[in-house]
C-alpha cells in the first residue's frame, strides 16, 4: 500500500506562509483526491500546464493526503486557503445534496462513448449544476467521468444474493448507503485513508471504485474478487473558490475557463481505454484475483431495486433534486436517441 502523508500543523503553516489575498495570488493552489498519475492528477497537471504556458501565474498541485482527506481540502477551498479543488460528488453530497444523483444505480449507462457524450451535452451537468455549486461559494468549472464503478469483495460473487450482509465501504454519502442497502449489503462509510487497512483486517468485506483506482491503490491485494455490476460511473468535479474567481480580472477568468476546458478534453482522451489497461495490470500482478461480470438477468435483479434509491434521492435533495433528476433523464434520453 502506498504511504499516505497526513495533514500536519507544519503542512498548513507551509501552505499559509507568505500567502496574500487569494484573489491577488499569482501562485494558485489546487488540491485533488487521488495519487500522482491518476485521473484527477492528469486533469490537474493539464490545467497547470495550460495556465503556466499562457500566463505568468503558476499552479501548485497537492495530491491525496498532502493536505488531509477530501473533507479537509473542501473546507480549505471554501475558506480561501486553496483556490481550486477537485472533489467527487460522493463527498460533496453532504454539502450539495443534489450532487448525489450520480449514486442512483443504473441511471448512467456503462458504455463509455455514451457517457462521454452525455457529459458533453447534458443541460443538467452544464447549466443546472453550476448554479447549485455557486450557492455554496463554489465556481463549478468542470464535471467529468473517471470510469465505471467496480466492486471488490473478500469472496467471489456468483449471484446478487452473495451481496447479502456484506460490509461494503462507501464514501461518506447517505445516498450511496441507500444504494447498498437496496443491494442487500451493509454499507459502511469510511474515509479513504482507512480503507486498505480495514479490508486487510476484515473490518470491511468489500468496497467500490473505478478499476484504475483499484489498481493504483492496490485494493486488489486485500480485496481480490472484482465484480462488474454495471451500476454506475465514478464522477468528479473541479471547482474554484467563488470569491477568488470573482476577484480575478476578466482576462484571468477566461484563462481559467480555457484551462479547465483544455484539461477536460485531455482527460476525456486519457480515460478511453484506461479501464482495460488497469485491469490487465491487475491480471498480470494477481494470481488469486477473480473477475465476475454480472449477466443481464442478475443486473436486472439489482436494477429493479433502483426506484427506492431514486425515492430516497428526491427526499434528500428536495424539489431542486427532483427537477435535476427529470432533466438528467431527459438528457440521457436525448443522447441514447441520437445513437439509434
Amino acid at each position: 500500500m502506498k504511504s499516505h502523508k497526513l495533514l500536519t500543523t507544519a503542512g498548513i503553516g507551509a501552505l499559509m506562509f507568505g500567502m496574500t489575498s487569494a484573489a491577488m495570488a499569482d501562485n494558485w493552489r489546487y488540491a485533488h483526491e487521488e495519487y500522482e498519475g491518476d485521473v484527477q492528477d492528469v486533469f490537474a497537471v493539464a490545467f497547470k500546464e495550460y495556465i503556466e504556458e499562457n500566463s505568468d501565474h503558476s499552479v501548485q498541485i497537492y495530491r491525496f493526503g498532502e493536505l488531509g482527506e477530501s473533507d479537509d481540502i473542501m473546507e480549505q477551498t471554501q475558506n480561501g486557503i486553496l483556490q481550486f479543488v477537485n472533489q467527487s460528488p460522493g463527498f460533496t453530497g453532504s454539502l450539495i445534496p443534489e450532487a448525489q444523483i450520480f449514486f442512483v444505480p443504473y441511471l448512467l449507462p456503462t458504455d463509455e462513448e455514451t457517457v462521454i457524450e452525455f457529459f458533453d451535452k447534458s443541460k443538467a451537468i452544464n447549466e443546472m449544476f453550476p448554479e447549485l455549486y455557486a450557492e455554496q461559494g463554489l465556481e463549478l468549472l468542470q464535471m467529468y467521468p473517471e470510469g465505471e464503478m467496480v466492486v471488490t469483495t473478500d469472496e467471489p460473487i456468483d449471484t446478487v444474493d452473495d451481496f447479502e450482509n456484506k460490509k461494503i465501504r462507501v464514501m461518506t454519502n447517505p445516498l450511496l448507503s441507500e444504494t447498498y442497502n437496496a443491494f442487500g449489503a451493509t454499507p459502511t462509510p469510511l474515509p479513504w485513508g482507512e480503507v486498505y487497512g480495514a479490508l486487510q483486517t476484515g473490518i470491511l468485506d468489500g468496497q467500490e471504485n473505478p478499476i484504475f483506482w483499484i489498481q493504483s491503490g492496490g485494493l486488489y491485494e486485500v480485496s481480490p474478487n472484482l465484480v462488474f455490476t454495471g451500476h454506475g460511473w465514478f464522477t468528479t468535479a473541479m471547482m474554484a473558490n467563488q470569491d477568488f474567481f470573482d476577484g480575478l480580472s476578466e482576462e484571468d477568468q477566461q484563462l481559467v475557463r480555457d484551462a479547465s476546458e483544455a484539461a477536460y478534453d485531455h482527460t476525456i482522451e486519457h480515460i478511453q481505454g484506461l479501464a482495460e489497461e488497469a485491469l490487465n495490470k491487475i491480471k498480470e500482478d494477481c494470481d488469486n484475483c477473480t473477475y465476475t461480470r454480472l449477466d443481464e438477468a442478475q443486473m436486472q435483479s439489482l436494477r429493479e431495486r433502483a426506484p427506492q434509491v431514486e425515492e430516497a434521492y428526491v427526499e434528500m435533495a428536495g424539489e431542486s433534486g427532483a427537477e435535476l433528476l427529470e432533466q438528467f433523464k431527459a438528457d440521457l434520453e436525448a443522447v441514447t436517441s441520437d445513437e439509434e
